[in-house]
């Protein structure tokens, strides 16, 4: 349960960094190249007893690193996109509701067991992360651009899925360290790979405060990842209830940090989303 708690602070520190990028004149784009670097520095740092880097490519593993890395980059984007056209709550809503897609192949494809109680937790979770989320009346859906979100969603949850799998299926406790920064090496690669086509039409320039932010946010998200693999080992809470809890809390935690931290408001629908949110955490967890 700590591990999924330090994973839970660590996902929500990401969403209060970004928050601060404006503030400080980051350039989002650079700072989130940065990041990677620095988580996978981060990973290499924390290996034991050390690792011959040409060896990696022969793991089996290894492929599955490099997919996920673009994959993290090109939902970044289709984010980013989300936010800018439809609202950054349809973004928000689109990426945490995919906690659906591990939690329904962890029982499908694990054989792992879902009670009533459980069934209602995750239900709820659902319609805790809308409510928390949502900031209008409404949701600014454009039929036209709904593969936005869709993209999003399922993109997400493909990325939570990967990262169920490997736990499960491929890699042992050592390795995680490892194989995170593998991940995030390939999303570091694919950045400054974009960024070099960009430099080929325009000039670009990099300052000193991307690269703090970049660094700043490089921590968190790396234990964001590791914490979430070592939570996904706990023997009393199976997957679904680790991304259900796991989603759930950040959506949770990150609205209350918005509100100590920024002075955000909350609507009724938000506070509603709260309460479904614990309920939820506690159905899921409790049973």
């Amino acid at each position: 349960m700590i591990d999924l708690g330090l994973s839970i602070l660590c996902s929500s520190l990401i969403f209060v960094i970004f928050k601060l990028y404006p503030r400080f004149r980051v350039q989002t784009l650079y700072a989130i190249i940065f990041n990677y670097i620095t988580a996978c520095l981060v990973g290499l740092t924390l290996i034991e007893n050390g690792t011959d880097l040409t060896q990696v490519i022969g793991k089996s593993w290894f492929p599955g690193t490099v997919l996920m890395g673009v994959l993290f980059i090109v939902i970044f984007n289709l984010m980013a996109r989300t936010s800018q056209t439809l609202g950054v709550s349809v973004a928000s809503v689109a990426t945490k509701m995919s906690l659906a897609i591990p939690v329904v192949l962890g029982v499908f494809l694990y054989g792992e067991e879902l009670g009533l109680l459980k069934v209602v937790g995750v239900l709820l979770a659902l319609f805790a992360v809308y409510f928390t989320s949502v900031k209008n009346a409404h949701l600014p859906l454009n039929r036209k651009l709904i593969y936005l979100p869709a993209l999003v969603f399922l993109g997400s949850g493909i990325i939570d899925a990967s990262i169920q799998y490997f736990e499960q299926n491929v890699l042992s406790a050592g390795e995680f360290p490892l194989f995170s920064s593998m991940v995030f090496a390939s999303a570091a690669c694919c950045g400054l790979i974009f960024v070099s086509l960009r430099a080929i039409r325009e000039k670009v320039h990099i300052d000193a405060r991307s690269i703090l932010g970049g660094i700043a946010l490089g921590v968190p998200n790396f234990f964001s990842i590791y914490f979430l693999l070592r939570a996904l080992q706990n023997e009393v809470l199976n997957s679904a209830s680790v991304f259900t809890v796991n989603n759930v809390a950040i959506v949770m935690f990150s609205t209350l940090l918005g509100i100590v931290l920024f002075r955000e408001k909350l609507s009724g629908k938000n506070w509603f989303g709260i309460a479904l949110a614990i309920l939820s955490i506690l159905l899921v967890a409790a049973f």
